[in-house]
C-alpha cells in the first residue's frame, strides 16, 4: 500500500467565511405606527396649547391700541410698538411694583432657605424630646387652608407691640401693615420649607456631623458648613419655589399692603382693568415683564434641579 506524502502546509491566517450579518430590526406594526403618529398629534396640541398663548400675549403687547381689538387673533402686528412698554413707566409707578416684588420674592427666599434649612436640620439630624411632635405639627399645618389664617394673621401682625406706632398693648398704630415685614413674617419659615429640607438633610449621612462634633465643632457650624453646602441641589429648588409664590402672590399682598406706593406687580397689573374700561396694551405688556424674572430664575437653576432629581433618584 503506497503512502500518501502530505505537502507543505502553507503560512498564512486560514481565513473563514464569516456568515452574512442578519438584522434583527422588525418591521414596524400597525399598532406601532398609530401609537407613534398619536403620540406625536398629542404632543404637538400640548406644545401649541402651552406656547400660544405666550406668543399671542407677546405679539399683542407689541401692538398699538387701535389694532389690539381690531385684530386681536393677528399674530403678528402690522405697526409693532414699544408704546405700551413705555406706558407702564411713564403713566403709573410700575417700576415700584417691581421693586417691591423683587423685595419680597428675594427677601422670602432668604428666610425661607435659611431658617427652613435650620428647621429642617433640626428635625433631622438632632435628637431631643418631641421632635415627632414637631415635625407633625408642622404637617398639619400643610394642610391648613392659607384664607382661614389670614384674618388672624392680620390681627397679629397690626397689633404688634413696639411696631408701627403702636404702644406696648398694641395700640395707636399699624402694626407691620404696609410694609415689607407684613408679607416676610408670616412666610419666614414656611412649612413647606421645613418639611422638604428635613427630607433633604435626612439624607445625607449622620457620620460627618459626628465626626465635626468629636473635632469640637459646634452645632450651627456643623450645619453651616458641612451640611448646608451639600444640600446645595435642595436650596436652588426651594429657592425658585419660594421665589415663584412670593413674586405670583397677589392676595395676602393685597391685603396687607394698600399703600399705592407698597403694592406689588401682580397687584398693579390688576389695576389696568376696571368696571370701565381694560388697558389691554399696557396689561400684557405688564404681564410679558412680569413673567420675565421668574423664566430667568428658573434659566439659571435648572442645572440645580436636575441634579436635586438625580439625587431623589439615589436614595
Amino acid at each position: 500500500m503506497s503512502a500518501v506524502t502530505a505537502g507543505p502546509v502553507p503560512a498564512g491566517p486560514v481565513l473563514a467565511t464569516a456568515p452574512a450579518p442578519t438584522s434583527d430590526k422588525r418591521p414596524p406594526t400597525a399598532r406601532s405606527v398609530v401609537g407613534k403618529v398619536v403620540w406625536t398629534i398629542a404632543v404637538v396640541l400640548i406644545s401649541v396649547t402651552t406656547v400660544l398663548p405666550l406668543i399671542w400675549t407677546l405679539s399683542t403687547s407689541l401692538k398699538p391700541e387701535g389694532e389690539i381689538l381690531s385684530s386681536y387673533l393677528q399674530v403678528v402686528p402690522d405697526n409693532p410698538t414699544l408704546a405700551n412698554y413705555v406706558a407702564l413707566f411713564t403713566d403709573g409707578p410700575f417700576g415700584r411694583y417691581l421693586a417691591n416684588s423683587a423685595v419680597i420674592a428675594l427677601g422670602g427666599v432668604a428666610t425661607n432657605l435659611f431658617f427652613g434649612g435650620l428647621a429642617g436640620y433640626a428635625l433631622a439630624k438632632l435628637r431631643f424630646r418631641g421632635r415627632g411632635v414637631v415635625f407633625s405639627l408642622f404637617l398639619g399645618s400643610m394642610m391648613v387652608p392659607g384664607i382661614i389664617t389670614m384674618v388672624p394673621t392680620f390681627l397679629v401682625l397690626r397689633r404688634f407691640p413696639l411696631v408701627g406706632g403702636n404702644d406696648l398693648f398694641g395700640e395707636g398704630g399699624a402694626g407691620f401693615i404696609n410694609s415689607y415685614g407684613a408679607v416676610l413674617i408670616p412666610f419666614a419659615a414656611g412649612p413647606f420649607a421645613v418639611f422638604f429640607m428635613r427630607q433633604f438633610f435626612q439624607a445625607l449621612p449622620d457620620e460627618l456631623g459626628d465626626a465635626a462634633r468629636i473635632d469640637g465643632a459646634s452645632e450651627f457650624r456643623i450645619f453651616w458648613n458641612i451640611y448646608l453646602p451639600l444640600a446645595r441641589a435642595g436650596l436652588a429648588v426651594l429657592g425658585v419655589l419660594t421665589f415663584q409664590a412670593g413674586w405670583n402672590s397677589f392676595l395676602w399682598p393685597l391685603i396687607a399692603l394698600n399703600d399705592p406706593e407698597m403694592l406689588t406687580v401682580q397687584v398693579g397689573l390688576a389695576g389696568y382693568v376696571n368696571e370701565y374700561q381694560t388697558q389691554y396694551g399696557p396689561l400684557l405688556a405688564g404681564t410679558i415683564l412680569a413673567s420675565l424674572p421668574v423664566l430667568l430664575v428658573f434659566v439659571v437653576a435648572q442645572r440645580y434641579i436636575i441634579e436635586n432629581f438625580a439625587h431623589s433618584g439615589t436614595k
